[in-house]
Order: C-alpha cells, then sequence, then structure tokens
C-alpha cells in the first residue's frame, strides 16, 4: 500500500512549531513523518527525530541541495540525527559511501533537477535510465520531483515504478485528491505532502491534523 510522509514543512523550511504540530498529530496512523535540514537548529533537529521514533514513527530528512558539497552536509546531518532515511540532493558517489554500515538509508533526486524552487526536466526513459543508474551503485531508493516536470509528471512515475527494483517516493506539488488519486494508481512505495497541510487544501476548515486525516481516509490507510 502506498505511504504518504507528513512533511512539517511549508514554503521549503521547517515550521518552527513542528514539535506541537507533530504532538496534536501523532496518534494518527501516519507512519512516515519528516523535515527539511532549514528552519531549526541542529539539537531541535535531532530531538524532534528522536521524539518521533519514541512514537513509534519512521523519520525522513529532506535536503535540497545540488552540489556534492551540499550532499555530504546532508548525510551527515541525516546519519548524525539518525533519522530512518535521507530524501534529496543529486546522488555523488562520495555521499553513497557515508552510508555504508549507516542506519539511515539514501534516496536521492534523480533527472535533471535545477533551479528554486526547483524544476525536474528529462523524459520519462532519460529519468528512468538515471534510477538505474543510481540502483546499480547501491542507492536504497530514488525521490522523485515527477509534478515539477511541465509535460509527463504521470508517465516518469509510472516508467519508474515499471522499471526499478527499489523504493519509488514522489515528493513536491500534491496538492488536491486529483493528484493524489493519480499518484496512488501509479502504486509508488511513497508520497510527501507538507506545504498543502498548512494551507488547507484538502478540508478547508480543517485543522492540520484533519487535513492529514483527511489525506489517509482518502488513501485507505
Amino acid at each position: 500500500m502506498i505511504k504518504l510522509i507528513t512533511m512539517l514543512t511549508h514554503n521549503d523550511v521547517t515550521v518552527k512549531e513542528a514539535k506541537e504540530v507533530f504532538l496534536g498529530c501523532a496518534d494518527l496512523p501516519c507512519e512516515f513523518w519528516g523535515f527539511k535540514d532549514v528552519g531549526l537548529p541542529k539539537d531541535e533537529m535531532r530531538d524532534l527525530a528522536s521524539l518521533m521514533r519514541d512514537k513509534g514513527k519512521t523519520t525522513f530528512l529532506e535536503v535540497v541541495t545540488l552540489s556534492e558539497e551540499g550532499g555530504l552536509e546532508g548525510a551527515r546531518l541525516a546519519i548524525d540525527c539518525g533519522f530512518d532515511y535521507l530524501l534529496g540532493t543529486l546522488y555523488f558517489d562520495s555521499v553513497m559511501k557515508l552510508f555504508a554500515g549507516a542506519k539511515t538509508r539514501y534516496l536521492p533526486f534523480i533527472g535533471k533537477v535545477r533551479g528554486h524552487p526547483s524544476i525536474l526536466e528529462g523524459t520519462p526513459g532519460e529519468i528512468a535510465a538515471d534510477g538505474l543508474r543510481v540502483q546499480k551503485a547501491g542507492a536504497h531508493g530514488v525521490d522523485i520531483l515527477a509534478y515539477r516536470n511541465r509535460e509527463k509528471p504521470a508517465e516518469i512515475v509510472a516508467e519508474l515504478v515499471k522499471t526499478l527494483d527499489i523504493p519509488v517516493c514522489v515528493a513536491g506539488s500534491i496538492d488536491d485528491f486529483s493528484r493524489i488519486d493519480e499518484v496512488k494508481r501509479l502504486d509508488p512505495w511513497s508520497f510527501t505532502i507538507g506545504g498543502a497541510f498548512f494551507e488547507k487544501r484538502f478540508r478547508p476548515n480543517g485543522d492540520f491534523r484533519g487535513q492529514i486525516a483527511a489525506v489517509l481516509e482518502h488513501i485507505g490507510e
């Protein structure tokens, strides 16, 4: 079954009240939780990741960087804070080496990613080939910004799911039920939602907890 990753982020930054928001929703049947590497001091990131694990959650750190140096910094942060997964960064062999023997698993971006907010370029076939490259190199999964592609986002996800033997996480711009329905039909391992929850895209009169509950109900979790 496809999994929702609830991201405590808005406008590409972890919200200051992330701990309080999480505690208000921790009893919901949402197993996967995460946030970005910007917005909180490192000690607060470590404490929040630990709190999530104590509540039985699987934890994700998302790092949006395109440089090797940034990837190395993000990987070290994820491992040091004890996250279960690192989402993002471009794949570099030097970054992958940091995960040897670590409990943290690595799902890098694939395809041609540029700009901020990020844009994804490439055909479904080209992006799948890039996915095979990082799979062969040992990555534990891939993070695909499918809906940041202006032409064929659904075809990109479909090709990845068909081609790869490692988890596919669809990240970014999933902000209404029709898009959730499309992603669910494509059947990747997981998808992220962050800002759309804070903007109340799924239950206009509901709080953050109500947004998550509405999506969980919709996907049958």
